[in-house]
């Protein structure tokens, strides 16, 4: 199963050997009867704003910057339940 920003490709047993995906909960592995075989590493995202865009979009990144604190900590809370 091969992912390409938004574009899939349908999983093919003739064509890939070996698959490497970011995989975040596993659904789309369960759904196309794919299983993780091995972790590569962990990984993790970084927002980056430049000094002017943050002077000139202090409120509109700092609401983007609280959204996405919001949901990672509602995100860890479903994982620690």
């Amino acid at each position: 199963f091969a992912s390409l920003s938004e574009a899939r490709l349908d999983p093919n047993p003739n064509i890939y050997f070996t698959i490497v995906d970011l995989v975040a909960s596993g659904s789309t592995l369960k759904a196309n009867a794919l299983a993780e075989v091995e972790v590569i590493m962990q990984i993790s995202a970084r927002l980056v704003v430049n000094k002017a865009a943050l002077k000139l979009n202090r409120v509109p990144i700092r609401a983007l910057v609280n959204a996405l604190a919001a949901a990672v900590a509602a995100a860890s809370k479903r994982g620690a339940s």
